[in-house]
């Protein structure tokens, strides 16, 4: 039977796991008892042997003997090649669970769609569910120790109700050197195709969602029967078995607490029990002896997975949804929240504490950010704003981006106005009061600004005082009524070039 302990740990509190410590049935001890009790024998044995019947010169030889194996024990890679094995078996454990196949997906599609509420209708929506019921426990008689006791023959699942007489006789009658537990998946898609045909089965839609939740379902028979023969490859497991025998067969003799080899040499603390090696003996045979247990799941320790139990759940489940719940659907009403916009269920006395908590609505929701006003306006591009390309370099050290750079912010806030800067003569004090500005900063915004000045002044302009390369002002009616009209002669198609004006001026 599987020991399940979900409730002593819903909550984690104080010595939460040390109630779990005194539990006999599923435990560790009762699982390692007998190997730690040959263990302390074995080693209580030479340690009488070696204070009472030996020699002077042979303790001497014991002594020598014993530190060797004391040092051997470190050469043997414990830790990696007993984690590795039990990871991989668990894994492979949890994998054969999920492998069980189960009717749920199944039951609901049969239900749902082979229709007749008539007695052939009920016959044949029974008669599918049951023909996978049957695949199942075929296959689990052939991997779990559990279910073969339960149907050791096959006159016993015929007594269970699982099968028919006529369907044993046609089960027979079919001759393979392999397990046949399949052949009541192949009855399921002719009584399935048989149920098209008469209507019972409305459209090929319907038959092709029956067909795929059938070969789900008879695809974790073949997963199982396949975990069932490819096993962990027997070389690691005995690799792992015997480093651990080995480990301990060492320590039997390396852990003894020995006598000084000179005389008036201090020797260790002669303690007669070696506490830390049964500590590590507990911990290492324990964690092969979880390996040994669980790695064929289907046999009948503690832990084991409960075949018979599923077997019983699976038929009367799946025979309750085909048949009694067939379209028995209660009224449809409105329910308790038709007029509420947001629906609210009540809480009780002791969940009530659970409503004074604000719903989590991002990680960030709660940050708080200084308003300050260069983090808050709104900035449109602009032409006017020039950009700069980013070196390549400085995008993978900590400069600052050049769109916010000194010079580019400098020549911003005069083609935006609405951008204030905190340091300009009359401005407004900062949002932020524990941020400090910086001097330097502004000293070389002020430079900048000057340099820009003095370059706009030392351009060369054209009459007019505009500077070179620039458009003109858009001018007014007036003035474009007083300016003259040029006629310019189009260049000819001989000389494009010769005929073209370099310049005008209007």
């Amino acid at each position: 039977m599987t020991i399940s302990y979900t409730l002593k740990v819903a909550n984690s509190r104080f010595g939460g796991f040390s109630k779990l410590l005194f539990r006999w049935k599923g435990s560790i001890y009762k699982l390692l008892y007998k190997e730690f009790i040959v263990f302390m024998v074995l080693y209580a044995v030479l340690s009488l042997v070696y204070r009472q019947l030996l020699t002077e010169e042979q303790k001497r030889l014991y002594t020598k003997v014993a530190q060797y194996c004391n040092r051997s024990t470190d050469l043997i890679p414990m830790s990696f090649v007993l984690g590795f094995y039990v990871t991989l078996i668990v894994n492979r454990w949890w994998a054969q669970y999920t492998s069980i196949p189960l009717p749920d997906q199944l039951m609901c599609v049969i239900s749902s769609n082979v229709h007749g509420k008539d007695e052939r209708g009920r016959i044949l929506r029974r008669t599918l569910i049951r023909y996978a019921n049957l695949s199942a426990v075929l296959i689990l008689r052939s991997v779990s120790t559990r279910v073969l006791k339960r149907f050791p023959t096959m006159d016993h699942v015929v007594e269970a109700g699982f099968m028919t007489q006529d369907e044993r006789k046609k089960f027979e009658s079919l001759h393979s050197d392999f397990n046949k537990y399949w052949i009541p998946c192949v009855w399921f898609t002719n009584l399935a195709a048989q149920a098209r045909g008469d209507g019972r089965i409305r459209d090929d839609v319907a038959l092709r969602l029956l067909m795929d939740e059938l070969n789900l379902y008879r695809a974790k028979c073949s997963m199982l029967f396949h975990y069932d023969w490819i096993s962990i490859p027997l070389v690691y497991t005995q690799v792992v078995t015997i480093a651990v025998y080995s480990f301990f067969a060492f320590c039997l003799i390396g852990r003894q607490f020995l006598e000084p080899l000179e005389p008036g040499q201090e020797g260790d603390l002669d303690m007669y029990v070696p506490l830390p090696t049964l500590l590590q003996f507990f911990f290492y045979a324990g964690w092969l002896k979880v390996a040994e247990q669980i790695i064929n799941p289907f046999g009948e320790d503690d832990d084991d997975f409960e075949t018979n139990k599923l077997i019983d759940r699976n038929l009367q489940v799946s025979l309750l949804s085909v048949d009694d719940m067939y379209q028995d659907l209660p009224p449809a009403v409105k329910d308790k929240y038709w007029n509420e916009s947001t629906a609210q269920p009540p809480y009780t006395t002791a969940t009530a504490a659970e409503t004074l908590k604000p719903s989590f609505l991002g990680s960030t929701f709660d940050m708080r950010m200084c308003e300050d006003v260069e983090q808050g306006q709104l900035v449109e591009p602009s032409p006017s704003m020039p950009r700069i390309q980013t070196p390549l370099l400085s995008r993978f050290f900590a400069a600052a981006s050049p769109a916010i750079s000194i010079k580019n912010f400098g020549r911003g806030s005069r083609g935006h106005p609405h951008l204030r800067h905190p340091w300009a003569d009359g401005g407004f004090p900062s949002p932020c009061p524990n941020r400090s500005e910086d001097p330097e900063s502004v000293a070389r915004i002020e430079e900048e600004e000057m340099e820009d000045e003095e370059s706009r002044a030392s351009e060369p302009t054209i009459p007019g005082g505009r500077p070179v390369g620039t458009r003109p002002p858009e001018a007014s009616e007036t003035q474009r009524k007083e300016l003259p009209l040029i006629q310019v002669k189009a260049p000819s198609s001989d000389n494009i070039g010769a005929d073209w004006p370099e310049a005008w001026e209007p």
